[in-house]
């Protein structure tokens, strides 16, 4: 073969391979981008939507140790907002909302506290239904962070 046929055929192949391998690493990079964008999505949803249980779980965990409950939908948001951490989160989140949840209905049904008796309920932990599901919900969220 010629010299300068070999010559041409090399810087061809060359700039073919080069081409080919800009292209893949372009994609695998796009890949990647697109991946953590995702992931990224789907903790700021996951934050939202536990942020929004925890709001609406302080606030009827507060009213359970003051009053009884006379409407049962006073529990309606609370109840929606666990169905939405149902349809994403991890088995361990929703059995620790469904357990917040049941404490709070179960605090509804005791005598209301004094205020004599707040402080020994706060220091037996037993003033915080919420800590059990931010604990598991921070977890998650961490998780997820890793595989982005």
């Amino acid at each position: 073969m010629d010299q300068s046929i070999i010559s041409g055929l090399s810087a061809v192949l060359g700039s073919l391979v080069g081409g080919v391998s800009s292209i893949a690493t372009a994609r695998f990079t796009q890949k990647a981008q697109s991946k953590r964008e995702s992931i990224n999505a789907e903790i700021r949803r996951r934050e939202l939507v536990y942020t929004e249980f925890i709001d609406e779980c302080s606030k009827l965990a507060m009213d359970a140790f003051d009053r009884t409950l006379e409407h049962p939908e006073t529990l309606m948001n609370a109840y929606a907002l666990l169905n939405r951490i149902r349809l994403t989160s991890s088995d361990s989140v929703v059995d620790a909302a469904d357990q917040t949840i049941k404490r709070i209905v179960e605090q509804y049904f005791r005598p209301k506290l004094s205020i004599e008796e707040l402080p020994k309920m706060a220091a037996s932990g037993l003033a915080d239904p919420l800590k059990d599901f931010s604990f598991g919900a921070r977890q998650e969220l961490l998780r997820l962070s890793r595989d982005s």
